[in-house]
């Protein structure tokens, strides 16, 4: 069989995720779970997440934002920001929050946001965003791959909304590669997170976000169907980097006059 450019070997699939019955029934009820979960427990991500990362999530998100390319006089899109970590960061590194735009589908996650982010954002879903093509420099997603219904459909409005040689980055936790270090992040999100949460916080919506984050863990998109499925979508230069055995790091570049010739980053080198 003989391939044209940009087709792929492996079938792509508009719903890739399993459906995890002790959430929801079917794939249809993914999406109202999700952001019912994520609204009733915005008000302990931010807690989560630093408690999640022993500290360590909010260098990271600047780091390899920073490393992946992100320049002053650019524009970004974080797709799926939740509270605003991600868009914090790029703002910082803008120069601008005029320059950044966050987008959630998750009311409750954007109200926090809105307490600590001076960026522009939006409610709205990855799969149908809100804006025209060719607007921006850089797309990003942190942490959300695996709550988003359809993969196909997010990586094709991430090209869309995308300059030629734009640049899209996802951070997302694949599943372990070892027996031990699967062991270790189970314990740490479905025993030890959701005692210090129910201690902490009182929360059941925050003592279910970190066992739920276990599961679709657990329960992943393979790393090679994530990046076929970019391959397809159009995406050039598509590279995948690996933190500590389960953080992914999913880099790609929309074809066309490549911005790297002015914003110089990890692309370059693919």
């Amino acid at each position: 069989m003989v391939l044209a450019r940009g087709q792929s070997s492996v079938p792509k699939t508009t719903s890739p995720h399993p459906v995890l019955k002790k959430y929801y029934d079917d794939a249809t009820k993914r999406q109202p779970f999700v952001t019912s979960l994520f609204d009733a427990g915005a008000k302990y991500y931010d807690w989560i997440c630093d408690l999640g990362s022993f500290g360590t999530n909010r260098f990271y998100r600047n780091w390899v934002l920073r490393t992946s390319g992100l320049r002053r006089g650019m524009t970004l899109l974080d797709v799926a920001t939740g509270t605003g970590l991600m868009a914090r960061s790029a703002a910082r590194i803008l120069r601008d929050p005029r320059a950044v735009i966050g987008l959630d589908p998750s009311r409750g996650m954007l109200q926090e946001a809105r307490a600590t982010v001076a960026v522009r954002l939006v409610q709205g879903g990855a799969e149908a965003l809100p804006f025209s093509a060719d607007r921006f420099d850089f797309v990003s997603m942190g942490y959300a791959l695996r709550h988003v219904a359809d993969l196909e459909a997010t990586f094709d409005e991430c090209l869309r909304v995308l300059k030629p040689g734009g640049r899209l980055l996802v951070l997302d936790m694949s599943r372990p590669e070892t027996a031990a270090l699967r062991w270790i992040l189970r314990v740490h999100l479905q025993t030890v997170l959701p005692l210090i949460m129910r201690l902490g916080t009182r929360s059941g919506p925050a003592q279910l976000m970190t066992r739920y984050y276990w599961d679709t863990i657990a329960e992943c998109v393979p790393p090679e169907t994530i990046l076929d499925v970019l391959r397809a979508s159009g995406f050039a230069d598509v590279q995948r980097h690996v933190r500590g055995g389960f953080l992914s790091e999913y880099l790609a570049v929309k074809p066309g006059r490549h911005s790297a010739d002015r914003h110089p980053g990890r692309f370059d080198t693919a």
